[in-house]
C-alpha cells in the first residue's frame, strides 16, 4: 500500500481472473495486478474497486471507522462482499461521481487530491500516461470508440493532478496533460 498524499492510497492486488498470455488490445488484456484506491476521508474511509489479499494495511488505514464501498463499473466488486462483511457501512463522503454516459462506467473524482480514479475506460499506455481503452473492452456497452472518446472529452474540465488507474501505473504528476495527450485527436 502506497500513501500517494496524506489520507490518500493505492495498492495493488492480483486480479483472479486474470490470464496469463492474452493477445495484445483483447479483452484479457491487463496486467496481472490491478490498482485499488483508499480515500481517508476522515470520519468515513472511501474504498474504491477495492481487491484486498492483505487486510493488515487496509485494517490500519479504516481503524474502525466506516466504510464506503464505490464501484467504478460492473465486474469491479471484487472484494466488496468481504469489504461488507469486516467493516461497518457508510455512504460516500469527499468524492464526487463522474458518469461516462453509455460507457457503462462511472469514475471516481477526489477534489481534495484533485485525483481521478477511472475503472476500465482509460488505462496505462505503458510509458507513464494514459490511453483510452482499446475497442474490443467495449463489448458490453453501447458506445463506439470513438463515441467513448467524445464521452470523455469532459473530464478535461476537471482540474486533475492525479489518475489513479486500475490497469496500469498510476499517473502522480499533470494527470491534466496525461488526459489531453489521451484525448487529444478530437480535444480542443
Amino acid at each position: 500500500m502506497q500513501e500517494l498524499r496524506p489520507g490518500l492510497y493505492r495498492w495493488t492486488a492480483p486480479h483472479p481472473e486474470w490470464e496469463p498470455g492474452a493477445e495484445k488490445d483483447s479483452p484479457g488484456d491487463w496486467p496481472r495486478d490491478v490498482g485499488c484506491v483508499a480515500y481517508d476521508a476522515g470520519d468515513v474511509v472511501v474504498l474504491v474497486d477495492p481487491l484486498v489479499d492483505d487486510w493488515r494495511p487496509l485494517d490500519a488505514i479504516v481503524a474502525r471507522r466506516p466504510v464506503a464501498l464505490v464501484t467504478t463499473m460492473p465486474g469491479h466488486e471484487r472484494s466488496k462482499g468481504e469489504v461488507g462483511a469486516r467493516y461497518p457501512a457508510a455512504a460516500p463522503r469527499g468524492v464526487e461521481p463522474v458518469e461516462i454516459r453509455g460507457a457503462g462506467e462511472t469514475m471516481v473524482w477526489i477534489p481534495e487530491h484533485r485525483a481521478l480514479v477511472p475503472g476500465d475506460r482509460l488505462i496505462g499506455d505503458e510509458a507513464g500516461g494514459v490511453r483510452m481503452c482499446p475497442p474490443s473492452w467495449l463489448r458490453y456497452s453501447s458506445i463506439a470508440h470513438d463515441e467513448l472518446r467524445e464521452a470523455l472529452l469532459p473530464l478535461l474540465d476537471l482540474p486533475v493532478d492525479l489518475i489513479l488507474l486500475t490497469h496500469g501505473e498510476p499517473v502522480l504528476t499533470d494527470g491534466h496533460a496525461a488526459l489531453e495527450r489521451a484525448l487529444r485527436p478530437i480535444a480542443k
